[in-house]
């Protein structure tokens, strides 16, 4: 059991470390080939910040792990809402500008129901809950329309984003640090995939150790680990007044999860709902809600202390109920 912890710390440690290296290297080897900043911001650093979760999940998929992957996307995408969102608005209240509230949010909420209909294939006769290769097609389907429909509208309105703008002013030096920008790339894939190996291997021994399933380890221990890079991000861009980029951070990675990460693991192995797991898909579904109802209503667009505390409180207790 303790080589099983350690196994899983040192995994969720190297997936950290390997998630920043990688968007960070891309970015300044995309720049040094120059492609535009903007491309840059709505591909490299958005799959960066998933980066994590994708690898667990790829991993789980071909090691038979459906519950770990399961776990780990339906918990991420609770603890980016409830623990990110809730601890960053404690920080600093959010102020939402109009963008996120009119095209983000409901983009989310629409990705987490259509993942919720498609898990529940009970509801047409299957003996089975689970997503298979024609939901990962589709859902790659809603993806390419989802990158399609934010790429037009960022072209036509040119937001200006801190992440764009700090990129930007890196591209000078990365001119000279090509090379170098590609052996950092291997680096974080390796650290990726080895961090994947061990946080999987950790988690399902672990569970076994505990006596739980793998969805749980994954929905809790797996979720919080791998949304660590959210985290930090959101709280440091809260602390500094960025507040739009520590709401969009969580609610972009968000919907790459649902549609590209779970996308790709169904299409590898088809994934399967565990027991439970359509609880947890309608608790996906309801902090999307709670998060545009706050986001939409009281306090003006922003997302106060008071509310901070209740997405931090009902996510809280919706682990620990299942942990339980």
């Amino acid at each position: 059991m303790i080589v099983d912890g350690l196994q899983l710390v040192g995994g969720l440690v190297l997936l950290v470390v390997g998630g920043r290296t990688l968007v960070s290297s891309a970015s300044a080897l995309a720049l040094s080939m120059g492609v535009s900043t903007l491309v840059i911001g709505l591909t490299v650093v958005a799959f960066g910040t998933s980066a994590p979760e994708f690898a667990v999940n790829v991993i789980a998929a071909i090691r038979g792990s459906g519950e770990v992957a399961f776990g780990n996307l339906m918990g991420s995408n609770l603890a980016n809402v409830g623990l990110i969102v809730g601890a960053a608005a404690i920080v600093r209240p959010l102020a939402i500008q109009g963008v996120i509230i009119r095209r983000e949010i409901p983009m989310m909420l629409l990705a987490s129901l259509a993942v919720l209909v498609m898990g529940i294939d009970s509801i047409g006769g299957a003996s089975v809950n689970q997503y298979d290769r024609g939901d990962g097609l589709l859902l790659f389907l809603f993806f390419a329309v989802f990158l399609y429909y934010t790429i037009g509208d960022t072209l036509r309105t040119r937001p200006v984003d801190p992440l764009i703008e700090q990129l930007e002013e890196r591209r000078i030096r990365s001119y000279a640090s090509v090379l170098r920008a590609i052996g950092l790339i291997l680096v974080g894939l390796v650290l990726l995939t080895v961090g994947g190996q061990l946080t999987v291997g950790g988690a399902t021994g672990l569970a076994k150790a505990l006596s739980v399933s793998d969805a749980v380890i994954g929905l809790s221990v797996i979720a919080v680990g791998t949304s660590l890079p959210e985290l930090s991000t959101s709280i440091i861009a809260a602390r500094q007044g960025d507040t739009d980029l520590a709401v969009g951070n969580v609610v972009g990675s968000n919907i790459f999860n649902l549609l590209f990460v779970l996308a790709t693991t169904s299409t590898i192995r088809p994934v399967a709902v565990p027991e439970n797991g359509v609880l947890d898909l309608l608790a996906v579904v309801a902090m999307a809600v709670l998060l545009w109802v706050v986001c939409s209503t009281y306090g003006g667009r922003r997302v106060t202390h008071a509310e901070g505390w209740l997405l931090l409180v009902g996510y809280a207790g919706y682990i620990a109920a299942r942990v339980a």
